[in-house]
């Protein structure tokens, strides 16, 4: 308690300030990404992979991964996002 009355009469600012600065600060690489996963080809490509967890989670002994499906994805949504993302970054 003392700590924080002399934090407060040294003017520096509260731990609850600093988060609400953090907050503020908005990654436009994970606005596009969030877009891009909306379109119709990601979201196959999505649906796709989860079939895929689902089948090798559903069996107790496999050699099968999802890799291939995993790397479709995120080619996918990795070739939308490099078309959107220098628009939006000043």
């Amino acid at each position: 308690m003392v700590f924080e009355e002399k934090r407060a009469m040294h003017g520096e600012p509260d731990d609850e300030e600093e988060d609400e600065e953090e907050e503020e600060m908005v990654d436009p690489l994970e606005t596009v990404r969030q877009k891009c996963e909306e379109i119709e080809h990601c979201v196959h490509t999505r649906e796709l992979l989860e079939q895929c967890e689902t089948r090798v989670g559903s069996r107790s002994s496999t050699t099968e991964d999802c890799t291939e499906e995993l790397f479709d994805f995120l080619h996918a949504r990795d070739h939308c996002v490099a078309h959107k993302l220098f628009h939006s970054v000043k």
